[in-house]
């Protein structure tokens, strides 16, 4: 039998990041062959992702960011069981790295990116050696992205919550792309104009304008007319551009964009948040 020293199990354990007692493990039962002994921890990650498929990996890392030259933006979530490991650097780095992947191929779909690799490894490797070596059920669960004349990200303290919004112009002043990213955040709008507002959120929000107006004793005539009046209310709450400034409630974020920079408008958002 091949001796096994400390110094191969530190090795393995550089390369992979398990624990030393699965690598020394590892090792012996491939007689210190280190590919084999790779794959061994491979195949135990593996195992570890089938015997946690019941299990809910709620907790995780959302990251946001740009291309070097703003034009395209992406948002990814690396899901994980428990906020210990989502709060852990290694794995924030994992996700990083995952993000920078995605960013760097212009990738538009989740089942692309996890057959691209990293140094040689492709990403849904790497998310199962991760379950290899934290013990916990990790899933790549979510890919967005936008494309814009420019695209700017927000990703909120604690790496909980990320926004990207893009612009039909190159910003002039970068500050106020951060603040429209952040209002997405706080505010959490349905759509960027009314215009664009999903037709079944209309439905019901004209609906609940009904049922309100007739619990309050309106007369039935009197209830479509009430609703659109309550659909504008909403309109003004919940779509981009309508919402009032979060840093200035005296002007809406369609005439904070204006004072900014002539003919400048939102083209498209994401907004991705853990609950």
């Amino acid at each position: 039998m091949t001796k096994i020293t400390a110094s191969d199990v530190a090795s393995l354990r550089k390369i992979t990041g398990a624990g030393m007692m699965d690598c020394k493990q590892a090792l012996i039962e491939n007689n210190g062959d280190v590919e084999k002994a790779i794959e061994h921890l491979r195949k135990k990650g593996q195992k570890i992702a089938a015997k946690r498929e019941d299990r809910d990996a709620k907790e995780g890392c959302v990251l946001s960011g740009v291309t070097q030259d703003k034009s395209f933006g992406a948002t990814i979530v690396l899901n994980c069981e428990t906020d210990f490991v989502a709060k852990n650097e290694d794995f924030i780095a994992v996700a990083q790295s995952i993000l920078n992947t995605a960013l760097e191929n212009k990738t538009k779909n989740k089942e692309t990116l996890l057959m691209l690799t990293i140094n040689g490894e492709t990403i849904e490797d790497i998310v199962t050696a991760q379950m290899g070596k934290i013990g916990e059920k990790i899933e790549l669960s979510y890919l967005s992205v936008v494309e814009a004349q420019e695209v700017v990200a927000y990703v909120h303290p604690g790496n909980r919550l990320a926004t990207l919004v893009g612009f039909n112009q190159t910003l002039s002043d970068e500050q106020m792309g951060k603040d429209v990213a952040m209002q997405v955040a706080a505010m959490n709008p349905v759509s960027i104009d009314k215009n664009d507002c999903p037709t079944d959120i209309i439905e019901k929000e004209i609906e609940i304008g009904k049922e309100q107006a007739r619990q309050e004793g309106k007369p039935e005539a009197m209830l479509e007319k009430i609703a659109l009046g309550k659909l504008n209310k909403f309109y003004k709450e919940s779509t981009l551009l309508n919402q009032d400034f979060v840093k200035d409630s005296k002007q809406t974020i369609s005439q904070y964009l204006s004072s900014v920079q002539k003919n400048l408008t939102v083209t498209a958002f994401d907004r991705f948040s853990l609950s």
